[in-house]
């Protein structure tokens, strides 16, 4: 007895396969969501790479404000706290998968703190680089407000807010040359 395939069991097998081979989309949806996914995720690295470092002890916060930074460890040497605070819209912007560096690059700053008291992009930061799958810097998020040109050399820095060098750039030079410096508005 041969059996036949109805227009339904065509639309039930579609449907699971479609959602056996569907992507989620993973990415944190709330500042909290935001937090305990990088808490995990930098627990599940620690035990791994940095069994020393009491990364329960570390506070997390996130930034609603941060244009030039993914994320931030700060260290206070009165207490010996730790505190890692993420950029909200470079999570937005890059997703997960690539936010996800993000915090792999903050634990290696808060692994510094925890060892000798300071950190930097220095020997002992890009050590661990390659290992834990991160750049000692990160990609841009946010479109600046300036540019800052050197003259000479054509040196770019982008800039945020109007500070001194933007608001007077004939009283500076480039850092690379010491050209003259020129701002330019950013256009998107």
């Amino acid at each position: 007895m041969t059996r036949q395939v109805t227009v339904s069991d065509i639309t039930d097998q579609r449907t699971l396969t479609e959602s056996l081979n569907a992507t989620t989309d993973d990415t944190p949806k709330t500042p909290t969501g935001l937090l305990d996914r990088a808490q995990q995720h930098a627990a599940d690295i620690a035990t791994k790479h940095f069994p020393d470092l009491p990364v329960k002890a570390i506070d997390w916060e996130v930034s609603h404000r941060a244009q030039r930074q993914a994320g931030v460890t700060k260290y206070d040497p009165a207490t010996e706290a730790i505190t890692i605070v993420l950029t909200w819209t470079a999570d937005e912007q890059h997703g997960w998968e690539q936010f996800s560096s993000t915090v792999r690059h903050e634990l290696i700053h808060a692994w510094q703190y925890h060892e000798f008291g300071e950190a930097d992009h220095g020997r002992t930061f890009a050590r661990w680089t390659d290992a834990l799958d991160t750049t000692q810097h990160c990609e841009r998020f946010t479109s600046p407000n300036w540019w800052v040109i050197c003259e000479d050399c054509d040196g770019r820095l982008a800039r945020y807010q109007r500070s001194k060098v933007v608001k007077h750039p004939e009283k500076y030079s480039c850092g690379d040359c010491s050209g003259s410096l020129r701002v330019e508005e950013a256009t998107e």
